[in-house]
């Protein structure tokens, strides 16, 4: 698919070029961190209200209720403590919905989401769910409650009534993914039954008359999708793979109401397409539904409870592509009058009511939502996500096709600030995380948005291992940390001052998580590339990935993943430890920034500390060592984000002068 032209805004000045200098830059970044405004909306089945989450006065998600007849608002749900985190109708009636502290720090968390359900008009509402361990508990009534580590499965409406799906982890020894039972809860009386499925299923589909029909099973390394043509018949095996090397081969993309079984799967090829399936024979349709030369498409299905109505999926930006012609139609007539942005369409499952969802966004618009009446052909505006953000003062961001060192084109996303030329700039060069992520989309990204304002350049780099972008691009990347995978990273780097976007003297690294283990390594590796590194939550020693006692990450991914995809602990432990940045340290010379959260169990802060002493080791005296107490894997309370990104912020102003 080719880039959008109206990704090119018109350009207007904002923030001056000449203000990068060693003094605390003029951008704030409590502009661009700032807790969203509206960040969510969906219809009842029949359309006749429309649930929304927004922000109130006290700063807190709620939930509330639009009367699409009167286009009244009821305020639904609200507290002092929590804000609402997910939410969903139950029926045409009911809705249900979960509880969290979105800024609460991991040291401040105490409690799980709880599950809760209310009417339409706030009458009947009742906790399902407990909030915390039985053990933690002090007294109180349980009135029924479900333990608290029962969770909703999904908004799917196939239930009847009050009931609900939901499952629950029963058992969990660190080896496996454990029990996980699936339930029918009840909202109005709070009591669940067991749904007969599959041992160790993980993910279920249901048809139209809420019948489990489809399931997936993960034990150990080994994952299987079974099917059953009804409640009375035996399950059968559909296909069976290792979910930690070959899961991409086929994903399910959901049961039709037309009973057709739809599923991203390559079927030769390198990227994934949409396919039917039929679960009699296995077989897949003779031709994909849909298709990218560039990128796999695993989509989402939307459709009524009548008739299935498109698919929608990302590649570089967001697509919806529809087999219904009245809302193909109606896509068109949305965009042009809506040109700059994406524009997801979301319509009621059942009934007759006129109302279409508009939630548009782009790389310079945090999402804004719209009700269209089809009717009357009008616009209402609900809402936006950033109300306080003007999307001409935002950075575009533009995507490029390069060519690695071995031959293989992959794509670099450049946002460029404000009002630049976009030649000879100071440049960043953001690494992302997992490694093992859906490649970066077309969207309003605030840690982009902020390094731009400040006036660098940003380049983020889809290195190998990069999911997305076809078969042969991820599987490249296994026993690659440090190697090819960084080979990448730096040929970005060398692409960018070759097209004259980047100052080759004036150029950064930095990244979280895999992003920050590829800043130290890049630093070790190219210290021709990069001045300085700024490097958070990062890995620093392969073979620590490998500690039990400390991380979130499960014995079976240690046991079956990490061994094949980033390097066996003792058949590889010389290539391991070779490309660890404690084992490289001494070669770091250049000014670098680490930061940590002290309750990382994902990367503890122990990967810091060894990385600190081994540049110290090393004599390099240029490192500034940042922790935080109560954090984890990622920034959560908004005081972190101001204060880290501040620090960033003077941090390179002072080594990119």
């Amino acid at each position: 698919m080719k880039r959008r032209e109206f990704a090119a805004l018109a350009t207007l000045a904002a923030w001056p070029l000449d203000r990068i200098e060693a003094q605390v830059p003029a951008a704030d970044p409590a502009l661009f961190f700032a807790r969203p405004q509206m960040t969510g909306a969906a219809f009842s089945p029949n359309g006749k209200r429309l649930a929304m989450r927004s922000r109130n006065k006290e700063g807190r998600a709620m939930l509330s209720v639009l009367d699409l007849e009167t286009l009244t608002p009821f305020p639904l749900y609200a507290a002092e403590s929590d804000d609402v985190l997910s939410f969903f109708w139950v029926n045409n009636e009911r809705l249900a919905f979960t509880l969290g502290d979105l800024e609460a720090p991991v040291a401040d968390q105490d409690a799980a989401p709880g599950l809760f359900a209310v009417n339409h008009d706030g009458k009947n509402f009742r906790q399902l769910v407990e909030r915390q361990r039985a053990w933690l508990k002090v007294g109180g009534d349980v009135r029924n409650l479900q333990p608290w580590n029962t969770v909703p499965l999904s908004a799917d409406t196939s239930t009847q009534g009050a009931e609900m799906w939901a499952f629950r982890v029963d058992a969990y020894d660190g080896k496996d993914y454990g029990f996980m039972r699936l339930l029918s809860l009840n909202t109005a009386t709070g009591s669940a039954r067991e749904v007969d499925a599959p041992l160790h299923g993980e993910h279920w589909w249901f048809d139209r008359g809420g019948r489990l029909r489809l399931a997936m099973t993960r034990h150990g390394n080994r994952s299987a999708l079974l099917w059953r043509a009804d409640e009375g018949s035996a399950w059968k095996t559909l296909r069976e793979f290792d979910p930690y090397v070959d899961d991409g081969n086929l994903a399910v993309v959901g049961l039709g109401v037309d009973d057709r079984l739809y599923v991203a799967a390559r079927q030769g090829s390198d990227k994934l397409s949409v396919w039917t399936l039929d679960p009699d024979t296995g077989k897949l349709s003779d031709q994909p539904l849909v298709r990218s030369p560039q990128y796999d498409v695993r989509a989402e299905l939307i459709q009524r409870e009548d008739r299935v109505l498109g698919l929608r999926f990302a590649i570089d930006g967001e697509v919806t592509q529809w087999v219904d012609a009245d809302m193909n139609a109606l896509q068109q007539q949305i965009d042009k009058v809506l040109p700059r942005t994406v524009n997801r369409l979301s319509v009621p499952r059942s009934g007759a009511e006129p109302w279409v969802l508009i939630e548009s966004f782009s790389d310079v618009q945090p999402s804004v939502y719209y009700l269209f009446n089809r009717s009357t052909r009008k616009f209402t505006k609900l809402g936006a996500k950033r109300p306080d953000l003007d999307a001409k003062n935002q950075a575009s961001m533009d995507i490029h096709w390069i060519k690695s060192r071995d031959g293989r084109d992959f794509p670099v996303w450049v946002s460029l600030p404000k009002g630049s030329a976009g030649k000879n700039l100071p440049t960043l060069v953001l690494v992302h995380g997992g490694p093992w992520v859906k490649n970066a989309t077309w969207n309003w990204d605030a840690e982009v948005q902020y390094l731009c304002a400040l006036g660098y350049a940003v380049v983020q780099p889809q290195f190998r291992g990069t999911q997305g972008l076809g078969a042969a691009w991820e599987s490249a990347a296994r026993k690659q940390w440090g190697r090819a995978m960084q080979d990448d990273v730096a040929d970005a780097t060398r692409w960018a001052i070759a097209q004259g976007i980047a100052d080759p003297k004036r150029i950064a690294i930095l990244g979280a998580s895999y992003g920050g283990y590829s800043t130290l390594m890049g630093l070790a590796r190219d210290p021709d590339l990069y001045r300085c590194g700024v490097a958070w939550v990062a890995v620093t020693d392969l073979d620590l990935l490998y500690g039990a006692h400390w991380s979130d990450t499960s014995d079976a991914y240690k046991r079956f993943g990490m061994p094949t995809l980033v390097g066996d602990r003792v058949k590889d432990a010389d290539m391991l430890k070779a490309n660890s940045p404690i084992h490289v340290a001494g070669r770091i010379r250049q000014p670098v920034l680490l930061a940590y959260g002290e309750k990382d169990v994902r990367v503890p802060v122990e990967h810091g500390r060894a990385m600190r002493k081994a540049l110290a080791d090393g004599g390099n005296t240029q490192v500034e060592w940042l922790t935080y107490p109560k954090e984890g894997h990622g920034w959560i309370e908004a005081s972190t984000k101001a204060d880290f990104w501040a620090r960033v912020a003077t941090f390179l102003a002072k080594h990119l002068a």
